[in-house]
């Protein structure tokens, strides 16, 4: 019996062209994913936007990013606070303090906005619904019980802030949020002692909210009118008046970006 010469066309049903038809298969596959983003324009920061990113000045973490923007919703409230502490404050502890946040977020608000410049990030323009409703409280505090209040809300924020800043400056690798971190620690440092120096922080409502991590409480319990013999209760130091000008560290050089 002789046998039947191959029939044309059929090679690709063999099992070498089978192979064959099944590895092309697979490397179209993979190629298409990258031909669909190779002509997007926006394929960078957007598409890495939840992650890290790459930065001429070291790689940009998410924590950065919210860093950068903390820094910005700090100063946009704090400062009208400091401004408004310098006028209201019954003592010249709570006055001094204000001027300090008033010179302390004006430095560190023209330093973050030089590095959201050069990171190409976005900032706020407003406080947060938060620090609005602390606002809305210190403005109508009057007296002693404003001193408080003062004292002891922008205690809480500061306190809640500086933790960041250290988070962020043992772990950022990107130079200039390592640079603004630097400058955030010291003013916050400065902001957190003159605070303090009031004497009206209550410092065992600022651990357990610390602790807890819930809203500031809006110390709304009238003042006493003097130090009080009960050792349960919160005994206000007398604020001691600053008698020297302070200053704050000059603004950093921003740092050159990384050798390409």
């Amino acid at each position: 019996m002789r046998s039947r010469p191959p029939v044309k066309g059929r090679g690709i049903f063999t099992g070498t062209g089978i192979i064959i038809t099944g590895l092309m298969a697979t490397v179209v596959a993979l190629l298409i994913p990258m031909w669909s983003y190779a002509d997007r324009s926006d394929t960078g920061l957007s598409v890495l936007s939840a992650g890290t990113v790459t930065t001429p000045y070291g790689p940009l973490s998410a924590l950065d990013r919210e860093f950068v923007t903390k820094v910005r919703l700090a100063g946009l409230w704090e400062a009208p606070a400091g401004q408004q502490a310098e006028q209201k404050g019954t003592t010249q502890a709570v006055r001094t303090a204000g001027a300090h946040l008033v010179e302390g977020h004006t430095f560190l608000d023209a330093r973050v906005r030089d590095v959201a410049s050069k990171l190409g990030l976005a900032l706020p323009n407003e406080p947060n619904d938060q620090q609005k409703q602390w606002l809305a409280t210190l403005n109508q505090a009057q007296g002693v019980d404003y001193d408080r209040q003062f004292a002891n809300i922008l205690r809480l924020a500061h306190g809640r802030v500086f933790s960041v800043v250290a988070q962020v400056r043992a772990s950022t690798q990107n130079s200039l949020v390592r640079a603004l971190a630097d400058d955030a620690n010291t003013t916050v440092l400065d902001h957190i002692k003159v605070l303090e120096a009031t004497g009206y922080v209550d410092f065992a409502a600022l651990a357990q909210e610390l602790a807890g991590d819930s809203a500031p409480p809006l110390f709304n319990s009238p003042a006493p009118a003097g130090p009080t013999a009960d050792p349960g209760a919160v005994v206000p130091v007398t604020p001691s008046p600053y008698a020297t000008p302070f200053s704050l560290p000059p603004a950093a050089s921003s740092p050159a970006p990384l050798p390409s």
